[in-house]
Formats: structure tokens, sequence, C-alpha cells
């Protein structure tokens, strides 16, 4: 990995080659997805089915679209029990988390007036499940659960199948005991469109959430508006926030966990120690050495892989700051401490023994979360992703008879006489 001094050039030249991996830079595969969509609206299933036998390369039909409750048992047969057992408890922990993220309704009573609040959880949602370089039950446990905690009604997955028309028996698993209610094998843009516009055997949901690739990205983007989306999300990041008492090999180790994703991945560290900063390298070229995905992750660091050397703790967390990374691990003397200073950070992971990949399989917390600086204004996904917020007022003929005036003349004041009329009738009937 590349060590480099931070200050503000350097840290400028890291923002703007990260943001280069944004959906927004990609006007060919824009046009291409917009192309999709349009055929998908036009000519529904059968659009469907052409685009996934030319990207997955097997021909779907109504009949074999959504998975059965035979294929369904087929996967429980071939996965261990040993899975089985901690995808179960990876629910437990996952679900707990998220009903204390639950809201209530409330209601408010003063002088006549009642306001309040309605949550409502969203009637549909469509989730999906990426395919392709790797399969991902856990991103079917984090999509699916907080959905179920808020009350979601209908619940959908859509995933790539393989060329044999079968779908990952992991990611089938965790999707009946999540509780989907139906799972189709389609991915891509096309099923972004179907679920976004609905089609002949795919019924049009409110909302689409789940990672994919640029193409899905951008069908999700290109959708909005006409259903809701969770966020586009971009390639995998980490940030390791350390000083000189961390361990270089659990520094390694984690940046490593997310380099492994894809070429795009980044993994920054920034510290205030030289010493650690070597250490460290070595310990990546170790590893590196014995990882399977060795060429994803030799690819991955040299294009976004940085290590970052600050003078001051205060310079590197307003650094961390700077990039809003998706996931931030604490590795200092005091990391409670150095994380009350944090603005933006999709989740963070405090001390040696919180590394990263407990939050993408197991603590609780979702792993559906802020990309590309996106971290200044989003929050991971949670149960009031899946809620809807109806404003409840309601007033007595006394309490509109001491603020109608006021009223009236505001409308009044921006030109809406009919507004204004709206309560002056209130107010004659109210004098009489």
């Amino acid at each position: 990995m590349r060590i480099v001094k931070l200050n503000d050039e350097t840290k400028q030249d890291l923002l703007a080659k990260l943001l280069r991996r944004s959906p927004n830079q990609y006007p060919e595969q824009e046009k291409t997805v917009n192309d999709i969509l349009a055929d998908i609206k036009a000519r529904g299933d059968e659009a469907v089915f052409d685009y996934t036998e030319r990207f997955d390369k097997v021909r779907l039909t109504p009949d074999t679209l959504a998975v059965t409750e035979e294929e369904f048992a087929e996967a429980y047969g071939e996965i261990e029990e040993e899975f089985l057992g901690i995808l179960r408890r990876a629910i437990e922990n996952i679900r707990s988390y998220h009903m204390l993220q639950k809201r209530s309704s409330w209601f408010d009573y003063k002088g006549g007036i009642i306001l309040g609040q309605k949550m409502t959880p969203i009637q549909s949602v469509g989730v999906y499940v990426p395919g392709g370089k790797a399969v991902y039950p856990s991103s079917v446990l984090m999509n699916i659960l907080p959905a179920k905690v808020a009350g979601v009604e209908k619940i959908c997955v859509v995933t790539p199948c393989g060329k044999d028309g079968k779908v990952n028996p992991g990611v089938l698993v965790a999707a009946k005991e999540a509780g989907a209610d139906t799972v189709y094998k389609v991915g891509g843009a096309q099923a972004v469109g179907a679920l976004a516009f609905g089609t002949e055997s795919i019924p049009k949901v409110d909302k689409i959430v789940g990672p994919g690739n640029i193409y899905v990205a951008l069908a999700k983007k290109a959708v909005y508006g006409n259903v809701g989306i969770d966020s586009i999300a971009g390639p995998s990041e980490i940030l390791v926030l350390a000083d000189e008492t961390a361990n270089p090999r659990y520094v390694a180790a984690d940046l490593l966990s997310q380099a492994e994703h894809d070429q795009l991945a980044s993994a920054i560290l920034i510290t205030t120690s030289r010493k650690l900063a070597e250490q460290v390298c070595v310990e990546v070229d170790k590893f590196t050495e014995i990882l399977s995905r060795r060429e994803i992750i030799e690819a991955s660091l040299e294009n976004y892989g940085y290590i970052l050397v600050a003078d001051t703790m205060e310079e590197a967390i307003q650094a961390a700051n700077d990039i809003a990374t998706e996931h931030l691990e604490i590795l200092t003397a005091n990391p409670m401490e150095t994380m009350t200073y944090i603005r933006n950070a999709g989740a963070i992971f405090l001390g040696e023994y919180a590394s990263e990949p407990l939050g993408d399989y197991f603590a609780g917390p979702d792993h559906i979360l802020p990309t590309n600086g996106t971290a200044k204004f989003f929050s991971p996904l949670g149960v009031d992703d899946f809620m809807k917020r109806s404003s409840i007022i309601s007033y007595s003929k006394e309490a509109l008879a001491a603020c109608g005036e006021d009223v009236v003349k505001f409308a009044n004041k921006e030109g809406f006489t009919a507004h204004a009329n709206s309560i002056a009738v209130r107010l004659e009937d109210l004098n009489k």
C-alpha cells in the first residue's frame, strides 16, 4: 500500500479519486439502463425473460420465474446444519437490534388542539440481492429483517440465478428464514424495472432496497419517484483511524476485508504513527499472498488503497469526517472518546476486537450503509426506511377561533386567497 503524508492537497486528491467511483460517472451504462427500463415497462415479462437469457444465459418462463417450495426444500438440504444455526443466531441479533429502532405513533393534546404523528409501514417492498462474483445471504437478512420489524405486508426478493436456473441455496434459506414472501430468479436492471413498473408475473412494489452493481444502482436512481429507494450504493469502503497503540496485523486484516469485495473498493488507514503505517504495509503483503481473492485485493489496493500519515489526531479525525466512509474502525488508546468527534460515518467500530465483519454478518446493526461520502447526509438502512410518517391535526372550534385570523392574514400575505377563505368561512360561522 502507498504511504502518503496527510495534508490538504493529498486529502483533496483522494476525495476526488473516490468520487470518480460514483454511479453518476457512468453515462454509457446509464443509457443502457434507461433502454432496458423502457423495454421492461413496455413489454413486461417477455422483456424480463429476454434480458435474463441475454445476461444470465438462462431462459425463464412464468412457471419457472419464482422459486418454488420444492426448490426451497432442496436448498435446505444443501446447506450445513452448522451454517443454519449461525444464520438463525444472526437473525436473532439483527431482529433484536432493529426492534429497538421501531417508533410508535404519538399524539399531543393541548387546549382543543390535537397534534400527532401516525406511523404506518410501507405496504410492499422489493429486495435486490446481488449475485455474480459472490453470494450474499447476509444482505438478504439485512434488507428483509428491518422491513419485517416495521410491519411490511409483502416482501419479495429478486436475485440472479445460475445457468441451471437455480438460486444459491444460502440465499434461498436466508430469504425463507427472514420471512420473504416470494423470491424471483431475476437480477440486473431488468429486475429493478420489474419491481418498479410491475409485469404480468412480478407485482409492482412501493420501495426497492438492496445493493447491486453499477447497472442496478443506475436503475434504482432512474426509477426513483415511481417507487421509493433506500439509496444508490457505491463500492465498499473501510477507513481505519489508528494511533501508535493499534495492532498492525489487525489493521491490515481489516483493510483487506473490504479490499476483497471488488477492484473499486477502497481501503484507507489514517494514522498518527509512521511506524504503524510501515508495519501495516508489511502485514498487508503477507496476508495478500495467502488470501483466495488475491487478484481482486491487489487491484483494489492499487486503485484505492491508501495509508495517510497525520501530524495530529485532530487532523486525522477531520480527514475521516471529510471522507465520510461507509465503515469506520477506531483503533486508538481511547476509541470511545475518539468516536465522540466523528460526525460522518455509516457504521463505527470501536476497539481492536470490533472488526468490520461483525457488522457485516452478526452483531445486529444493518450493513446496508451510505457510501461515496453520502454518510454526511444518509444513514444505515433501518426500520424507519420501511415506515411512513403521517401528520395528525385536529382543532376544536375554540382553538380555531383563537388563531384563525392569524392564518387568514398569513395566507393573504402569500396571495392565496382561497386558502384564507377556507378559514374565513369557518370564522364567520363561529362569530354569528
